[in-house]
């Protein structure tokens, strides 16, 4: 996932967290909360680091950077780091997010329930397609995409998700703008342009899976190669006046 930045600095009471920090912030936060449904009180940062697919130093410098220490022997508490990371994610209450195309991506992602337990709720759905609109999917009606300012402006959304096809998702991206969105998460196959203080983030599945045909293009190739002939003791026969001995 690749991120376009434009917007200002973070305020003097909030952490400047390196990009790559918040990044993991929500594997931690994951993890954190299946120790927790496990019954797990603290942790360690070993057992955190694994529980989050990273290596124990990155994960303890991450923290540092929210204040946040362990107690030496006893770990980290499960329940205030939780509290605290969601606090710097900003996830103390539920944001409304909006999405804008419903095809067969769009109508998956509607219906995802995962997007709750995580701090988030859609809340709209919005479709150009006068077939798709007014249709119910997980419990919402689909609007017409003119109707976006209002919906914004009525359910206080600063955060949509574009599922449209690509020559669609820069029209969206400035209508949604436009009515006051102010964090973008892309769907689409392209590069959008957006003014000064607003964030996007884009998933492209297909770039996805182009690194990971790189990664077996290369496994492919490192397993064609000749095996390495490891050097044999042939001085010490030689000098010994005998045979060759062999590798």
């Amino acid at each position: 996932m690749s991120q376009q930045r434009t917007g200002p600095t973070d305020g003097p009471d909030f952490p400047d967290l390196p990009e790559a920090t918040v990044a993991r912030l929500p594997e931690y936060l994951r993890a954190l909360h299946h120790l927790a449904e496990q019954g797990h009180d603290t942790v360690s940062s070993e057992g955190l680091a694994a529980a989050a697919g990273v290596n124990s130093a990155k994960l303890r410098k991450d923290l540092s950077h929210l204040g946040r220490t362990g107690t030496r022997g006893v770990g980290y508490d499960v329940s205030l780091l939780i509290d605290q990371i969601e606090q710097v994610l900003g996830l103390t209450h539920r944001r409304a997010v909006a999405l804008v195309g419903v095809g067969n991506l769009g109508h998956a992602l509607a219906g995802y329930a995962g997007f709750g337990s995580r701090g988030f709720r859609i809340v709209a759905l919005f479709d150009a397609d006068p077939g798709r609109v007014g249709e119910h999917i997980n419990g919402l009606v689909v609007r017409h995409i003119e109707d976006l300012p209002e919906v914004v402006e009525q359910e206080s959304i600063s955060i949509a998700v574009i599922a449209t096809p690509a020559h669609a998702a820069q029209h969206v991206t400035d209508r949604l703008v436009a009515a006051g969105v102010t964090s973008v998460l892309n769907f689409a196959p392209c590069v959008l342009n957006v003014p000064e203080g607003v964030d996007v983030r884009k998933v492209d599945l297909a770039i996805e899976l182009q690194i990971l045909s790189f990664h077996e293009h290369r496994k492919s190739a490192l397993t064609a190669l000749p095996p390495v002939q490891k050097p044999g003791r042939v001085g010490v026969a030689n000098r010994l006046g005998g045979e060759a001995v062999g590798s």
